[in-house]
Order: structure tokens, then sequence, then C-alpha cells
């Protein structure tokens, strides 16, 4: 079997203290028919020229840069590389991770074998100054394979299915002719591309060994949290309302709309577990109040069960009487 080209897409950007493991994790890889994107997202610390002397030292690997003309955050950074990749995989690896020496060599022979749009591995997540290692990113699926939409779909709206888009190893041809990019200027990205991913993908294997190590800290994005990151998911919320009022099938109108109410409870709670800002809280709740939400037919209707419509119920209430209960569930 000929080995085809993967191409694994790197994100440059402030970067320095992670970076030597990442690429060293790339260079370990037992699979040798690699092209390796490093997309350079201008930042304002050394990581280009940790990478550019990692380079020199590794001359017969097949690294290449990518510059953008201007800070553009990771959506672009992304689709930088889906544009240039020249694999007929693409995989993305974030620059303060790192992946098994096997990762790619084991993903390439199922994907081949399979014939699948998408193989998922599964993640360690090490808390990086403790080296604690916890539960998180790990596979629910108990599915090796799914080849109907409908199961995939399925899968995602009951949180089986990963959110972020590293450590997936996914067919080029796929991502492009779905024009499956990353919406600009987004802060959690993953939610809103991997949702509309599962909307279309046809194929995917859950491979259940550990491909990719995910390390916690400080400088993470998990834990840098402002008011424009609430506003993206507001933004986000409202691209799943677009996908509710256009989609035809009444089944799958049901779960967007159920998995709409769901992304909304969670994010309000992590909005108040970061900031714990009164204003701020009441600005989303009132935004998401405006977004699709239960009819009357729907709350007496057995498409949604009893915690959805309660959910429901408490994302609509008059701001004032929404804030004071959900501060009585949740504490300080």
């Amino acid at each position: 079997m000929n080995a085809p080209l993967v191409t694994i897409s790197i994100p440059i950007y402030n970067c320095e203290n992670h970076l030597i493991n990442c690429l060293q994790s790339v260079v370990n890889q037992k699979y040798k028919n690699l092209e390796v994107q490093l997309v350079d997202d201008l930042g304002n610390d050394n990581s280009m020229q940790v990478a550019e002397d990692f380079i020199q030292k590794h001359p017969d690997f097949h690294f290449k840069i990518l510059r953008n003309e201007k800070n553009s955050g990771l959506s672009v950074v992304r689709n930088v590389g889906i544009d240039n990749a020249q694999g007929k995989y693409i995989f993305f690896l974030d620059s303060d991770d790192e992946i098994t020496p096997d990762c790619i060599s084991k993903m390439v022979e199922i994907a081949e074998r399979e014939h699948v749009e998408m193989v998922c591995g599964n993640v360690r997540t090490i808390k990086l100054e403790s080296k604690e290692e916890i539960d998180a990113f790990r596979l629910h699926n108990t599915q090796e394979k799914i080849t109907n939409n409908t199961e995939i779909f399925e899968s995602f709206i009951q949180g089986k299915f990963p959110v972020p888009s590293w450590n997936k190893l996914i067919l080029l041809d796929f991502l492009k002719q779905n024009k499956l990019y990353f919406k600009e200027g987004l802060f959690a990205q993953d939610s809103l591309q991997s949702f509309e991913t599962a909307l279309v993908l046809n194929s995917v294997f859950f491979f259940k060994d550990d491909t990719y190590i995910y390390y916690l800290h400080q400088d993470s994005v998990i834990h840098n949290r402002k008011k424009k990151q609430f506003d993206n998911w507001i933004t986000i919320a409202t691209e799943f309302e677009k996908h509710y009022q256009k989609e035809q099938n009444p089944e799958r109108k049901i779960q967007i709309l159920g998995y709409l109410i769901d992304y909304k409870d969670l994010t309000l709670l992590m909005n108040w577990k970061a900031q714990r800002n009164e204003e701020l809280w009441k600005y989303s709740y009132n935004a998401y109040k405006k977004l699709a939400s239960f009819s009357l037919a729907e709350y007496l209707s057995s498409d949604f069960n009893l915690a959805l419509k309660k959910k429901n119920f408490l994302q609509n209430l008059p701001t004032n009487l929404g804030y004071k209960i959900f501060r009585k569930r949740f504490g300080n």
C-alpha cells in the first residue's frame, strides 16, 4: 500500500515555551510521508525563531512555514492550513500539545482500511504544572465505526463525538467539498465547525488508543476568557439557530433545538464560573432569550425530556428573576 501524504497543521502564536516538545513529537512520528505546516500568526514572542532553529536542525524533514499578513486568529490559521495542504489527509495539532509516536501511522492505517472520512483518537489530558492526569476529552462512543450520518449526528448531540478540531485525521477533500471552514473571529471556533461537520459527515472511526497529549496550563485558551469570548458564544449559538431555522427534516430540527438549549445552559454556567460578573451574565442571558426556544406545543410534546424543558423555562424568565434563580442554584 502506498503511504498517502498527511498534512500536519500547527498554529504558531506566542508558544515559545511549549513549541519544541510539540515539534519533537512530530519528528518522532513512525509515519514518514508528512508535510508539516507552521502557520505564523504574528505573535510577539520568539516562537518563530524557535521554530526556525528547530527546522535547521532537521533539514531532511518536510517543514513548511506559512505567514499571515497580520494577526488574524486561530480560525484564519486553520483555514490557511486547509487551503495550503497538499496531503490526502489533514491533522490539526496545537503548538502546546504533543502526539504519540504512532499517532499518524495508526490513524492512516485505519482511514485507508476502513475508507472513512474521519478518524478520531483518544486524548490524555495533563495539568502541566502538577503533572496530574485528568479525565477530559476522552472518547465516549461505544461504537468504533459509524457509516450513517443520522447516527453520527445523534452521537454528536449526545456528547459522544469530540468537539476539538485537533486529534482528528480528516480527508482533505471532504473538508473542501463541504466548505467546512472555521468562522473567522471566533474564540471557540471548534464548537461551530465540529457541529457543521457532524451535519454532513457520513463515516467516522473512533480509535480508543491514546494518540494525543493535551497539556492544560495557565496559558491555555480554556483559562483565558473575557467579554469577547462570551460574545463569541452568542455568535455560535446564533449560528446554531440559523441551522435550526433552515433545517427541513423534522427529526433533525428537534435535535438541533435541543442542542441549542443545552449549549445556552452550559455557556451561561461557564460564563459565571469564568467571570462571576452579574452584568456580563445578564448580557448573555438577554442575548440568548432572543434565540429559538420551545413553543407551547413543544413543551407539551414527548419530543423533549423534562430536564431540557426545565432548562428552556429557566432561560426565558424576566432577567432579574432568571439571575436570582441561577445564583440560588449555583451559588457563588
